[in-house]
């Protein structure tokens, strides 16, 4: 049994988060601002911390994740912009505030966006129309890099409420695209390269379901996906549909 802190338990991502570990028997801790949305059945088997991270010094969020050996943040949307920023920032500064002993294993969430499209380390990110979205992915990964944690940084497509597919099934890949990208498409400037990075995103939309379980998968200490961005896509011939790739929840 671990002793985990989950962020945003009520949102899309976090409530399969949350169910998926009670089903484990993990100990869990939920922060929220609202308790009141949080599922009746899991109400009386969750210790419930209420609040906004965003009202709370760091000091504070250091003694509200201290005792806990993993921390999994599923709060805060991109399109929130520096507002997101700020949050990620003041859970990896409270983090931080702890002893190196006592600092938990970290998930956060990004975006395809930020896995690298080919060696050269060029990010959708880095595209025209792309940038002026997803920015704080960056922003929020360069702090990561910046910190001591034992942090991994989930970076799936847009994410839908469909059955889980199963982990064996997906394609998994640390820090580059888990998608072809046509040999072409390194050479090619950005403007060029938009509509090619567009048309591999169906392969990277994947269930909120099998993105919790990867994260709850990948809890233990210094395993192979610390200190790396994560990507995930459907299994090959696979792609899926969702209205708006940004779409707030």
């Amino acid at each position: 049994m671990s002793r985990l802190i989950i962020f945003g338990a009520t949102g899309s991502l976090g409530s399969h988060v949350l169910r998926q570990a009670l089903a484990a028997g993990e100990q869990v801790t939920v922060f929220v601002r609202d308790p009141s949305r949080l599922p009746p059945e899991s109400r009386t088997r969750v210790s419930v911390r209420k609040g906004d991270i965003g009202a709370l010094p760091p000091t504070d969020i250091g003694q509200l994740i201290s005792g806990h050996e993993a921390l999994i943040n599923c709060a805060g949307l991109v399109t929130e912009g520096q507002t997101f920023v700020h949050l990620v920032d003041r859970l990896v500064t409270g983090a931080e505030s702890l002893p190196a002993a006592a600092q938990p294993v970290c998930w956060f969430l990004a975006g395809a966006a930020l896995l690298d499209i080919d060696p050269s380390g060029r990010q959708g990110v880095d595209l025209p129309k792309v940038r002026s979205t997803y920015w704080p992915h960056r922003v929020n990964f360069e702090r990561l890099g910046r910190s001591g944690l034992d942090w991994r940084l989930l970076c799936p497509g847009p994410m839908v409420e469909q059955p889980a597919l199963g982990l064996n099934r997906l394609r998994v890949a640390l820090d580059a695209l888990p998608v072809r990208v046509p040999a072409l498409a390194r050479a090619l400037p950005g403007p060029l390269l938009l509509p090619i990075f567009a048309n591999l995103i169906p392969q990277m939309i994947v269930p909120y379901a099998d993105a919790a379980a990867l994260m709850l998968g990948n809890l233990d200490r210094g395993n192979a996906m610390a200190r790396h961005r994560v990507g995930l896509a459907l299994p090959p011939g696979m792609r899926g549909r969702k209205s708006q790739w940004a779409a707030r929840s």
